[in-house]
């Protein structure tokens, strides 16, 4: 135990280092509590300021999607590669490993399947109390802007932002884009400011034309999300279109799960978001380690 006599003299104070005023890296985020920018600063890299999600919670409305069959046979070897795992409670808990030390972003809204024509009906489906018992990082819910159900998925994200307010967890809103919406500028540009200004800390959205006004308009970081399987090239090309135009990162899942060597392609996809290179050196590094795994 300390003593008195034991204590030594303070004396560097710094008088001549006036204590710097530092502005917090994440796009919107300097006034946010310190728990807040700590899960932020394990999603967004602080030295690239960007981030690779890697997104397998598919199956909340698609049942055993292709390549998630066993997602602990496909999702454990692209683990290390992933900034965030994006995913429901139910996978994480049934078949991912808690040993890679990734943020969780957890699926945190749910509704109906994919049998229906009209999915935007949502509820909240996740207490707040099991994020906190997962450890997540941040909450994710769809948002159906211009849907019969957007008011209702409206609530949802406000009931999840104030929740996760509380104990220091950002909320990514995702917008959903079903048969009624078009995938416009003039749609996205809307939808990803609301879901800004009415509290998300990250917003998920689609690649458009004129890609980096919806940044712009947008006080948060936008994500892209890979949406449906394309080539290898094509989706690098997004992935690099998408970073050009402003975006902090994307969130892939089947254009690297379903592709003909997953590791290689996150690892193409890390390479263009946070290094710099061009889809065509990207798609070498993939080619690479396509060879290298044969």
């Amino acid at each position: 135990m300390a003593d008195k006599d034991g204590m030594k003299l303070a004396k560097d104070y710094g008088l001549d280092v006036p204590q710097a005023n530092q502005s917090f890296y994440v796009k919107g985020m300097d006034h946010v509590d310190w728990g807040m920018k700590d899960r932020l600063s394990r999603i967004f890299r602080p030295d690239t300021g960007k981030t690779v999600m890697l997104a397998f919670d598919h199956g909340y409305m698609m049942g055993a999607t292709a390549g998630l069959e066993r997602m602990d046979l496909s999702i454990e070897p692209l683990a290390p590669y992933a900034d965030a795992l994006m995913a429901t409670r139910g996978a994480l808990r049934s078949c991912i490993q808690p040993i890679h030390n990734k943020p969780v972003i957890l699926r945190a809204s749910a509704g109906s399947t994919v049998l229906k024509d009209d999915m935007s009906h949502e509820v909240t489906a996740v207490d707040i109390d099991d994020a906190v018992r997962i450890n997540a990082s941040c909450l994710a819910v769809q948002v159906f802007i211009g849907a019969n159900g957007e008011c209702q998925s409206l609530n949802n994200l406000l009931k999840t932002i104030d929740s996760g307010a509380r104990l220091g967890i950002p909320t990514l809103g995702v917008t959903a884009v079903g048969k009624e919406m078009a995938r416009t500028t003039r749609y996205f540009m809307l939808a990803t400011r609301v879901l800004a200004e009415l509290g998300s800390h990250i917003v998920k959205t689609y690649y458009c034309d004129d890609f980096e006004k919806v940044v712009a308009a947008c006080p948060v970081p936008i994500v892209v999300a890979g949406g449906k399987k394309v080539t290898e090239m094509e989706a690098l090309e997004l992935t690099y279109k998408s970073i050009q135009a402003g975006a902090a990162g994307v969130d892939m899942g089947r254009n690297v799960f379903q592709s003909d060597s997953p590791v290689g392609m996150i690892k193409a996809i890390n390479g263009v978001v946070h290094s710099g290179l061009t889809p065509i050196q990207a798609y070498d590094l993939y080619e690479t380690e396509k060879s290298a795994q044969a």
